[in-house]
């Protein structure tokens, strides 16, 4: 093949043609070996199933033969550093992306960067550092690699330069073996999610490394920034028109619907008509030449609305107060500990199987359930920061995305005054988000004064949740115009040590019989319920609280202080480790429940309800009893009072309904207790419910990148 056999110096080789071609093809196939080994420890540290092995060792082999090439052809000295530094970046870049899932619970791809940068990482710097100093030896273990070869490397193989001709050959292979990827992953793999899905979408990340290994998913990630993957969504909408009609899934007093004899005074006549809006989304599908709008109008013309019922208006008028609670359990919830939390979770309406599951991103994209009323996309661009970024052309204008459902954006139409606060900086962008969602929005730097500062003038972290309403209350407090103010709390934030937010309760969790970690968690908590109790106390003494409704969830559960969760309910979830991974196969889902607050001092009884019900459930719930006008087919929630079945999708594309539980690795779907379906009736709901569960996910992005409120209502973002 030509080889080189001089040396650094000019000298000439002692070793013989046999011992060259064998340094030769020991490096030709370094990085094949590397990558190999780099996937298999993080699929096994992970706990991932290997079943996908040859998936990944195929492409990993293909991606190792182009990194190998690139230190072949050149003087040795080169050769040498090339492979080197190769090996470096290699090592530490899936070092970095296991610190990330285990902090995150999930990895990230260059997708993400912009996004990384602009957040204070700083911020976590405890949680950070202590994660990498407990993960040193399995830390060690991937870097073992560059460590060897930065030692051992010039004396085992030499590095000399090879003909440029045989580099071309190594990258053939590269292609060969791409190819073969191609047609591995093409095999008829079973499950709901296979790797010939994955490889053409640019969601489901962590199903992605599992089954296509990390490189590949950082190489789709790449691929998917300069070309976007198109819909190739099904068109085949049958069926789901018949899966939830109104008045047969859950009405009252029924397993899922309200109890109707806890409501003192029932309306004798009550309009069931169905909440939808005047809007012909046929002639929308027939008339425009953008595909996606298209698909979208014709799934949200095909799905059924949800009906007006005895609950319909019966906050209309009423100053709205909504907030979303950093790292919140309702587990926490104790009626000495936290009272006013524990008032507002019994005496409202008691939502008993409401759950926060943890979604892509965590607390944006916990937000954009709760704002948008839509599910994140399990993927890049974030969804609620993206809806703050996306520009369209209309009659030659740039204007914004239109966020027409959101509360500040129909509260605004109604003549609210409308107020957002959140008491750090510009975190996942939601300066521009937050402000075209419809919100006066005010944080850290831009507009929020009145938090704690050092003597420097920075921002002490974590916020009080109880200064952050102290500071922003008299904003509003005496308005003569009704308002919706909406604060996104950060007293709950891991990690849960020692800090600013724990010392003035201190005293108090010592005294409980947990953990430290769990006692500080507690803590966080307290801080919650004080700054509602100073909420209610100062709408009280400006006469606003009976005409206030109060809404609350947490974004999510506090990450992976499983642990933390299992102490205060007294149950066990599974795996911890699993949990930690955001590993959905072998945990108990009901580590997501949580607690939903649906509050008013007007409100005589509680009303209890037992369907099964999530975070993207609240904004069309609202906006029915606020006696809003909206088009309940055109969210991916429902109204949790309406007789519509109830449905909570995880992120691993596993469901729960009023009818049974379906776990979509085993592919097994579990009646719920007193449902009676045949084996064909089953076979039909659970095929149907999968495809509705699929557009749900999967049309989000649509309606965002398409602009699609805007297409079906006229205007742009606020």
């Amino acid at each position: 093949m030509g080889y080189n056999g001089r040396r650094m110096g000019g000298g000439r080789s002692r070793r013989s043609g046999g011992q060259l071609m064998a340094q030769s093809m020991t490096r030709v196939m370094l990085f094949p070996a590397m990558l190999v080994y780099l996937e298999l420890v993080l699929h096994i540290s992970k706990g991932n199933v290997l079943a996908y092995a040859p998936v990944y060792f195929v492409f990993s082999v293909a991606a190792g033969l182009f990194l190998s090439a690139l230190a072949l052809p050149w003087r040795r000295l080169n050769n040498g550093l090339t492979a080197k530094l190769l090996a470096v970046l290699l090592c530490v870049l899936f070092a970095v992306e296991y610190i990330a899932k285990t902090i995150l619970q999930s990895y990230y791809g260059p997708s993400t960067l912009e996004t990384a940068a602009g957040n204070k990482l700083t911020d976590y710097a405890d949680v950070i550092v202590a994660t990498v100093l407990r993960s040193i030896p399995i830390l060690l273990v991937f870097l073992l690699p560059a460590i060897l070869l930065c030692i051992f490397g010039d004396r085992m193989l030499g590095f000399d330069r090879l003909d440029i001709r045989f580099a071309g050959l190594v990258l053939a292979g590269c292609v060969v073996f791409h190819v073969l990827g191609l047609g591995v992953i093409h095999l008829p793999w079973k499950g709901d999610l296979t790797p010939s899905k994955l490889y053409r979408v640019d969601t489901n990340i962590d199903d992605q490394v599992e089954q296509l290994g990390l490189l590949t998913m950082l190489r789709l990630d790449a691929k998917h920034m300069i070309f976007p993957p198109k819909n190739d969504l099904d068109a085949d909408f049958s069926g789901l028109d018949g899966l939830t009609p109104a008045g047969s899934a859950a009405g009252p007093d029924s397993s899922g619907g309200p109890d109707s004899s806890q409501v003192s005074d029932p309306q004798p006549v009550v309009d069931t008509s169905p909440n939808v809006m005047e809007i012909d989304l046929a002639a929308l599908a027939e008339s425009t030449s953008n595909r996606d709008i298209k698909w979208l109008a014709e799934y949200f013309n095909s799905v059924s609305p949800t009906r007006k019922n005895q609950y319909t208006g019966m906050f209309e008028g009423y100053n709205v107060i909504e907030l979303v609670l950093e790292g919140f359990s309702g587990y926490a919830i104790d009626p000495q500990l936290t009272p006013t939390l524990y008032k507002l979770t019994h005496e409202g309406f008691v939502f008993n199987n409401y759950y926060t599951a943890l979604h892509y991103t965590s607390t944006s994209n916990g937000e954009c359930q709760t704002l948008l009323g839509l599910y994140p996309k399990n993927g890049n661009p974030i969804t609620m920061k993206r809806t703050g970024q996306v520009q369209f052309k209309e009659n030659g204008q740039t204007v914004g995305f239109n966020a027409y459902f959101t509360l500040p954006q129909q509260l605004k139409r109604a003549g609210y005054q409308v107020l957002g606060y959140h008491a750090n900086g510009d975190m996942y962008g939601r300066m521009a988000s937050h402000t075209n969602l419809g919100y006066d929005w005010k944080q850290f730097g831009e507009g929020f004064e009145g938090l704690d500062v050092n003597d420097s003038g920075k921002l002490l972290w974590p916020q009080k949740d109880t200064v952050m309403v102290e500071a922003s209350i008299d904003d509003y407090i005496n308005s003569s115009t009704p308002f919706h103010v909406y604060y996104l709390t950060i007293s709950g934030h891991m990690p849960y040590s020692n800090h600013r937010i724990v010392w003035p309760y201190e005293e108090t969790v010592r005294a409980l019989p947990y953990s430290e970690t769990t006692q500080n968690y507690v803590a966080t908590c307290i801080e919650v319920d004080r700054a509602l109790e100073l909420l209610l106390q100062k709408l009280e003494a400006a006469g606003q609280l009976d005409k206030t409704l109060i809404v609350a969830t947490g974004d999510h559960i506090p990450y992976f202080n499983v642990d933390t969760l299992e102490e205060l309910s007294g149950k066990k979830f599974g795996s911890s480790a699993d949990m930690e991974k955001l590993n959905e196969k072998n945990i108990d889902f009901d580590v997501y429940k949580n607690a939903l607050i649906v509050w008013s001092a007007s409100m005589e009884e509680p009303v209890v309800v037992d369907k099964p019900c999530c975070q993207v459930d609240i904004l069309p719930t609202i906006s029915n009893l606020l006696g809003l006008e909206y088009d309940s087919r055109m969210l991916a929630g429902s109204d949790i009072l309406s007789d519509s079945e109830g449905l909570v999708v995880f992120t691993s594309t596993c469901w729960m309904t009023d009818r049974g539980f379906y776990n979509r690795y085993t592919q097994e779907f579990t009646p719920a207790e007193g449902v009676v379906m045949t084996a064909e009736e089953q076979s039909s709901y659970v095929s149907a419910m999968k495809k509705l569960v699929s557009y749900k996910l999967d049309s989000t992005s649509l309606i965002v990148e398409n602009n699609f409120y805007g297409a079906a209502f006229g205007g742009s973002g606020a």
